[in-house]
């Protein structure tokens, strides 16, 4: 019995070692699937902002401004009705609405992007200042206020659709001349500052993404804005400003973000007649249109030949007969006869 054991014991042991490569596989991938799952998890969708993602400026209460200041992009205001300031300010690019449909839909699609972004689920906890930190896309919350007092570096890893969400309990705040720097392709349009109080943008700072206030925005003197000004219930104050509507670039595969709202960019279709674009294609490369045949060069008509000047001709030459008349011969005068006279009578 016993020697019939020891061929059963080795067999057992080469199936184990037949089987373990496949375990060490079995490992690996599971291994694999575990480090990339936190990447997978941690990719953010957009905010979407709906009819309210073409506005640069957006309130409740009053847009006020002071100084040249330049809008590119829709300035809106509901339920307020006062807009002061334009000019000297302009809009470039954009409309003014003011209480009407377009603003009310608008403050509307407002308060639905607000309150996505501060339910979203925190990546990290930031501290009070942002400033020397550089960041890569996810959710950042701050119970209280968040401030900026120098320059901030977000960093899209080479993912041009990373979303960026900051969560600010109460106020944001930048200092004079604080400057927020974009890497690795991120945009602004997929930066969101959704914050619980009001907002500051301080004196000649460049603030970047798309801030989201329950009550006002105050953008200081000179400071510019790469993103949009929204305020739901309170104010919008601008003092020599610059603002950019921000409008996400066309990626590889055809998908075009635009101030928060994912929208399909047809990248690949035939034209028609008209140069519209047809039919779009799943997955976004272009579709080159047959090259038209250029038409043979039409042959140039011979240079019709010049008719040979006409010959004058030679004017007659008119003969001038000069009749001379023949000199009369002069005919001497016949003398005259002598007439006697009777002697005179003497007697």
């Amino acid at each position: 019995m016993a020697g019939q054991a020891h061929p059963s014991s080795g067999g057992s042991r080469r199936r184990r070692l037949r089987l373990h490569p496949l375990a060490c596989a079995a490992s690996l991938l599971a291994a694999a699937a575990l480090l990339a799952a936190p990447a997978a998890f941690g990719a953010q969708a957009t905010v979407g902002l709906g009819t309210a993602a073409p506005f640069a400026v957006l309130a409740g209460s009053t847009v006020t401004n002071t100084g040249p200041s330049v809008i590119s992009g829709d300035v809106g205001l509901d339920p307020g009705s006062a807009v002061t300031g334009f000019p000297p300010g302009i809009v470039i690019g954009g409309t003014m609405h003011v209480t009407d449909a377009v603003a009310l839909q608008a403050q509307s699609d407002l308060t639905t992007a607000y309150n996505d972004a501060a339910g979203r689920s925190s990546t990290a906890t930031i501290s009070s200042d942002l400033a020397g930190q550089t960041l890569t896309s996810g959710v950042y919350t701050s119970a209280t206020s968040l401030g900026l007092s120098g320059d901030l570096t977000l960093d899209a890893e080479g993912d041009p659709s990373a979303v960026f969400i900051f969560q600010a309990g109460t106020s944001l705040t930048t200092g004079s001349g604080a400057a927020i720097t974009l890497t690795g392709g991120a945009q602004a349009c997929n930066v969101f500052w959704q914050v619980g109080s009001s907002a500051t943008i301080g004196t000649a700072s460049q603030f970047v993404g798309v801030i989201m206030a329950l009550d006002s925005i105050s953008l200081t003197t000179g400071a510019t804005l790469q993103g949009s000004a929204l305020a739901r219930n309170g104010a919008v104050t601008l003092d020599d400003n610059t603002i950019t509507h921000a409008t996400c670039a066309t990626t590889a595969s055809g998908t075009t973000t635009g101030g928060g709202t994912t929208a399909t960019t047809p990248t690949t279709g035939t034209s028609g007649a008209s140069g519209t674009t047809g039919t779009t294609g799943t997955a976004g490369t272009t579709t080159a249109l047959p090259t038209a045949k250029k038409k043979p060069a039409a042959k140039k008509k011979p240079a019709a030949r010049k008719k040979p000047a006409a010959r004058k001709k030679p004017k007659p030459h008119h003969t001038v007969t000069v009749t001379t008349k023949p000199t009369p011969k002069r005919i001497p005068p016949k003398p005259k006869p002598a007439t006697h006279k009777p002697p005179a009578f003497t007697g």
